[in-house]
């Protein structure tokens, strides 16, 4: 019967002005919900990116379900959470509770029993391959091209920038991020479904011109015929992919049913934590559908380590900086590659609280 404790920190941006942008959102901090577990000496950490109403939902609504849990079974917990805040809500502010706690728990049971997380979970990789992503739209030339370059310099063999705020200026920038990475680096790009369906078609020709390989959400995720328009007309050397905004696996069933997108994406903070993260897997098993992680480098590593079609886990710069700041034992890339410490139980994470204490809400 784990004890469940919140800690919220708003951490401000690096950006240009205080800011960053992509092609449809600007923001100036992101909220990070973390969620502790304490049972027998030990604490499982999990988190989560969102409102703080997300702590308030975690203490209400899950917290007594959690308490009468047994610590070792995370998973029949996980049913049990959603059951619970059936008439809550399930999606948004309920979604990103129930993956906060659940990879809180999964940590948890891995620390009580002195494993790995990815251990406990079923190791199938030893690591994971990531791609340097950021190149937000409101970067100047020199900031574009000092962000992406450094990570072709690290040996990360794929960068991604965002496009399509000012579809003007796309190819320019497209043009600047490849002069910096060279020709050997694969590129990317993000339009967080800024454009229209015959909008994207076009865009996507263009980059495939400009040597550009994957296409993430051309179109608004919820626009399943659009996506799929896109993948049919885009050309082929183009991966169409999206899911980042999936609040559950029905969510990301609903994107491989419409044949969607060539890679489907999931976000362990956000689609309903390690549990939810590994019935995608089975989904993406069944269909021969590659399979990325969105975000939060540092837990999504463990999961898609046990991921049978992992293809790549995105090092998102907001979010690296983040986990540097507010945990220690946070992995460093190393040949394009994030590997989990197996000396480390559980997720290998601590909290720094004394340090991040100024941030906290």
């Amino acid at each position: 019967m784990a004890r469940l404790e919140v800690r919220v920190y708003e951490i401000p941006t690096d950006g240009p002005g205080g800011r960053e942008s992509d092609g449809t959102l600007e923001w100036s901090s992101t909220t990070c919900v973390i969620v502790l577990a304490h049972e027998g000496g030990r604490t499982g950490l999990g988190y989560t990116y969102g409102p703080a109403a997300v702590g308030r939902f975690v203490l209400d609504e899950l917290a007594p379900i959690v308490g009468d849990a047994d610590a070792l079974k995370p998973a029949q917990t996980w049913s049990r959470m959603n059951v619970a805040i059936r008439n809550a809500g399930r999606e948004g502010v309920g979604a990103m509770a129930v993956s906060a706690v659940d990879t809180a728990l999964w940590d948890l049971a891995a620390r009580l029993i002195g494993v790995p997380l990815v251990t406990l979970l079923g190791q199938v990789h030893d690591e994971a391959a990531i791609y340097g992503s950021g190149g937000f739209c409101n970067y100047d030339a020199d900031r574009l091209q000092e962000q992406l370059g450094g990570w072709a310099r690290q040996d990360v063999g794929r960068v991604k920038l965002k496009v399509g705020r000012d579809p003007h200026a796309d190819a320019a920038r497209v043009a600047l991020a490849r002069e910096a990475i060279g020709p050997h680096v694969r590129l990317m790009v993000d339009a967080n479904g800024a454009y229209q369906a015959k909008e994207a078609i076009a865009w996507a020709h263009r980059f495939a011109g400009q040597g550009v390989d994957w296409l993430e959400e051309p179109v608004s995720s919820d626009d399943l015929r659009g996506l799929a328009e896109v993948r049919r007309q885009g050309p082929p050397g183009v991966m169409i992919a999206a899911g980042e905004y999936a609040w559950d696996a029905f969510d990301l069933q609903r994107m491989l049913d419409h044949d969607a997108v060539d890679a489907l994406q999931a976000d362990v903070t956000r689609c309903g934590g390690f549990t939810s993260f590994r019935h995608v897997d089975g989904l993406c098993r069944a269909r021969e559908v590659p399979l990325s992680a969105h975000c939060a480098p540092a837990l999504s590593l463990h999961a898609m380590c046990a991921a049978e079609t992992a293809l790549h886990l995105e090092y998102f710069h907001d979010h690296v900086r983040i986990e540097s700041m507010l945990f220690d034992g946070v992995p460093d890339p190393r040949d394009g590659a994030l590997a989990p410490d197996l000396s480390r139980v559980g997720n290998g994470l601590t909290l720094k609280a004394a340090d991040v204490e100024p941030l906290a809400l």
